[in-house]
């Protein structure tokens, strides 16, 4: 006997300030304790609910290892001072780790098997590099692009360029755009409501009293966006993936350390407990791609979630497209022929940063207070991934 889906709702979201890697606020701060104070600080947002009733956290990383391995969800969320109750489960989709969290715990809820989930997701890009410590790739991949690991990410990102004649003025451009946006966000306040500040403390030893020395201070900015970017000096940049290719560090994700949470509950919950929902998720979609192009994810993904959520693009109120590459994003943007004042309105990753598995849920943190402040309708969290993959998902204001 088929059941009817139930809405779930977003009644709480946040995110830490995103740190630059690898020398950056957090480069020795463990993941799991970024992780666990945004799910603390989650939670408490929503004081009128009893953490007892969270059945479940689900986190997003990218390379879970090292010090964000032995199921960092559940380590976390322990740490985090929830009752050992609650159940916890760590899911990778690289880039999209993060949105594909939330898509799950949304689903939980959607089909009636739980009332009061939290999705989030976490890395650390100081502690752990890309492709993890100790990387066993199939040699097989290497013998077949089609396979997607051949190709390290900035090459795809050149293939993009070329293939969408992604010029490197329009990539530089980009950049300069990406950085002024957050910069003007940071001065406005408007990152405010979406970020918990983090309290680093450093330690060193004094020599001469043989004693620990302790300072702390409080992170409450994101450390990527950069007033000095310019186009004249992006434009001395040398490109790192090809020779002759067009792709710079400047017009490159940051890597980064961050996390971010959301509570996710059921219509049932929010009426029990009082709750005051920030947005309902209304779908998400991913397709797979040629993984040579990986970055041009997006423009399938995209479609596909209006679709299940039974709106059009020109609906869309604000995008928050993951600035993997500006070639990518510049792709995206120009095939599918998107509003560039309704994309990243406040910078993205190029300026901000992007922590691999956590930035699906650092984002859909910005779309939902985004969408509150300016009493929008809908917003959009989509990303390419790495071998070959676009994810999408929709929140919607009510």
């Amino acid at each position: 006997m088929s059941k009817q889906l139930q809405d779930a709702y977003i009644v709480a979201a946040t995110r830490l300030p995103i740190g630059k890697a690898p020398r950056g606020a957090f480069r020795n701060t463990r993941p799991d304790d970024l992780l666990a104070h945004a799910l603390k600080s989650v939670v408490a947002q929503a004081p009128n609910l009893d953490p007892k009733l969270i059945e479940d956290v689900i986190v997003g990383c990218s390379f879970p290892e090292g010090e964000q391995g032995n199921n960092v969800a559940r380590m976390a969320l322990l740490l985090a001072g929830l009752p050992n109750t609650v159940g916890g489960v760590t899911v990778n989709r690289f880039c999209a780790s993060g949105i594909t969290a939330v898509a799950m715990a949304a689903d939980r809820i959607r089909v009636g098997q739980a009332d009061v989930m939290i999705a989030a997701g976490v890395e650390s890009m100081s502690m752990i590099p890309m492709t993890g410590h100790h990387p066993s790739i199939n040699m097989r991949v290497l013998q077949d692009e089609n396979i997607g690991m051949a190709y390290g990410m900035g090459l795809t990102a050149e293939k993009v360029a070329n293939q969408w004649k992604i010029s490197r003025e329009a990539q530089d451009a980009f950049a300069v755009e990406s950085h002024r946006r957050a910069l003007a966000a940071q001065q406005a306040g408007h990152f405010a409501d979406e970020i918990t500040p983090y309290e680093v403390i450093d330690r060193a030893p004094n020599l001469e009293s043989g004693e620990i020395v302790e300072k702390r201070r409080v992170i409450s900015l994101d450390e990527g966006p950069r007033a000095d970017t310019s186009p004249e000096g992006l434009a001395k940049l040398k490109t790192v993936f090809a020779a002759k290719g067009s792709v710079t560090a400047g017009t490159s994700s940051q890597m980064s350390d961050g996390a971010g949470a959301l509570l996710v509950v059921s219509e049932k919950i929010l009426k029990e407990h009082n709750l005051t929902p920030l947005a309902r998720f209304s779908s998400f979609a991913v397709r797979g791609v040629p993984p040579e192009i990986m970055g041009i994810g997006p423009k399938v993904a995209i479609p596909a979630a209006c679709a299940a959520a039974g709106i059009t693009q020109d609906q869309i109120d604000w995008f928050e497209l993951n600035e993997a590459f500006a070639a990518q994003a510049l792709a995206v943007i120009q095939d599918l022929g998107l509003d560039t004042s309704k994309v990243n309105p406040m910078g993205g990753a190029i300026a901000l940063g992007h922590p691999l598995g956590a930035t699906g849920a650092i984002r859909a943190a910005t779309v939902v207070h985004a969408l509150q402040r300016n009493k929008l309708k809908y917003g959009m969290v989509t990303m390419c991934v790495g071998t070959g993959m676009g994810a999408a998902g929709i929140f919607e204001r009510v």
